[in-house]
């Protein structure tokens, strides 16, 4: 087991090791999520995103909505 201690700013310290495991560098961001007495932090990089794609239903529908509708808006950029 590794702890940590929290400071008056509420940082933590992820060990050098379970860093480099996790291949976490400075700048990466991270999700922190609430479980009951627990808290959970994941590294937010290609990784995390391929573990939550599919969890929506939709089969892709809003995505597909979005893009098509980023289209639009760069067409209309285009011809300002």
């Amino acid at each position: 087991m590794t702890t940590s201690v929290v400071t008056t700013k509420g940082q933590v310290v992820i060990p050098s090791k379970m860093r480099k495991h996790l291949n976490m560098h400075k700048g990466t961001r991270v999700y922190i999520q609430e479980r009951g007495e627990e808290l959970v932090i994941r590294a937010v990089n290609a990784e995390y995103f391929e573990n939550i794609a599919g969890i929506l239903p939709g089969k892709g529908k809003s995505t597909k909505a979005l893009l098509k509708e980023r289209k639009k808006d760069l067409g209309k950029e285009l011809k300002r």
